[in-house]
């Protein structure tokens, strides 16, 4: 099991299979970004074992699909968990809670939590938990919508955020005593700063920060949700656009996993990435600080719009921040944005790296060079977050 460091903050996360995949990876990337020490456990699973996560979003039918998502590695392991090492306790989403619930030993973990006072994170379907553990009485918690009997069976007082009329419209994170709950990964940035806090952070910022994601069809899915959702955390104005897309339209995401199977990743459908904006081929670089060009297939759609590449190259021209995950990168070769810069680079984009005038930094998963930020892909987000925040000045201190 790792081993935390005296005066590191440090949060447990309970995991099992067909988990909700936003609900387990947001967290899990944003919180290491910022210095905290990340644990992930499952009963009856060792560090190293994995666990399946499920895609939820709503596709049209009367609920919300569950689609394949990714394997998701442990890292620690349930039986020789140090419970007062930890400074909060995050239940993703997703049906292994109704497994979980009449689980003991997870009941015990919860509860020691609460008695102890530390946080308590819930989203979507986890606040079966809660009710589980007796923990509810009194408190005032929301949830996926059919959690409301159950939570109000518990002696809860359910709260919902009023106003909803799409997924774009989730955004609240309620917080009673050390018991945070929230409907689902939409309202992840705010489910962040509230976690953040909880724990003792303070969020720094010089100044405001606007952000601008480029994106299309088959976006990387973590690629574009993580920086998103950190961003947000952070109270930064993050915008998300694509061409001829109008606000509230979506574009569909792609996962990308190493299965051990197959010489590259499969590609499967993730989640839907709602645009927050409408497509201006004259969109105001001066209104932004920084655009973000998450990887996946998307790439090569926007190196095809003259006016996509030519957004970007007003950013460098404006000596703005310029930050690309994966294929990312091909945009920005393509808009001259890599000469003379230093890049991280996995196999399949270092000829376009070379191509645009970059230099390979191979011994790195994530450079920065000037206002240039690069990854490799994904498994790199951490240290990502962490350099772009950086570069725009916001901090996260305990």
């Amino acid at each position: 099991m790792k081993s935390v460091s005296v005066g590191e903050k440090s949060v447990l996360i309970m995991c099992g299979d067909y988990m909700e995949d936003y609900e387990v990876m947001v967290p899990f990337y944003v919180l290491q970004a910022f210095g905290v020490a990340v644990d992930c456990i499952s009963p009856g699973k060792q560090s190293g074992h994995k666990c399946f996560t499920a895609v939820h979003d709503f596709m049209g039918f009367q609920l919300y699909t569950e689609l394949p998502g990714h394997l998701f590695t442990l890292n620690s392991c349930f039986d020789n968990v140090k419970l007062e090492s930890y400074d909060a306790l995050i239940i993703p989403g997703g049906r292994f809670v109704e497994l979980l619930s009449v689980d003991d030993k997870v009941i015990s973990i919860i509860t020691k939590f609460a008695e102890a006072g530390k946080p308590i994170a819930t989203s979507c379907h986890s606040q079966l938990l809660l009710a589980a553990a007796g923990l509810l009485k009194g408190k005032k918690c929301t949830a996926f919508p059919s959690l409301k009997p159950i939570i109000e069976l518990a002696g809860g007082i359910w709260w919902e955020q009023p106003g909803i009329q799409s997924v774009l419209d989730i955004t609240a994170c309620l917080k009673d005593g050390n018991i945070l709950s929230s409907i689902g990964w939409p309202a992840h940035g705010e489910y962040l700063n509230v976690l953040l806090h909880s724990m003792g952070a303070k969020m720094l910022k010089t100044r405001e920060i606007s952000v601008l994601f480029l994106c299309g069809d088959y976006v990387e899915d973590y690629e574009m949700n993580v920086p998103f959702r950190a961003l947000q955390g952070l109270g930064c104005k993050v915008d998300v656009i694509s061409p001829n897309k109008k606000n509230r339209e979506s574009c569909v995401s792609a996962i990308y996993d190493d299965e051990g199977t197959h010489q590259l990743s499969s590609e499967k459908r993730g989640h839907n990435i709602y645009m927050t904006a409408d497509w201006n081929k004259d969109v105001s670089v001066d209104g932004y600080d920084c655009v973000v060009v998450p990887g996946g297939r998307s790439p090569e759609l926007l190196v095809m719009d003259e006016n996509v590449v030519g957004l970007v190259k007003k950013f460098v021209d404006k000596d703005k921040v310029i930050a690309a995950v994966g294929q990312g990168k091909w945009l920005l070769a393509a808009a001259g944005a890599l000469k003379g810069k230093r890049c991280a680079s996995s196999d399949g984009m270092k000829v376009t790296v070379k191509m645009g005038g970059g230099e390979l930094t191979e011994s790195e998963g994530c450079v920065s060079d000037g206002k240039l930020v690069t990854a490799t892909g994904w498994p790199e987000l951490p240290a990502f977050v962490s350099q772009l925040t950086k570069l725009l000045g916001l901090s996260v201190v305990f």
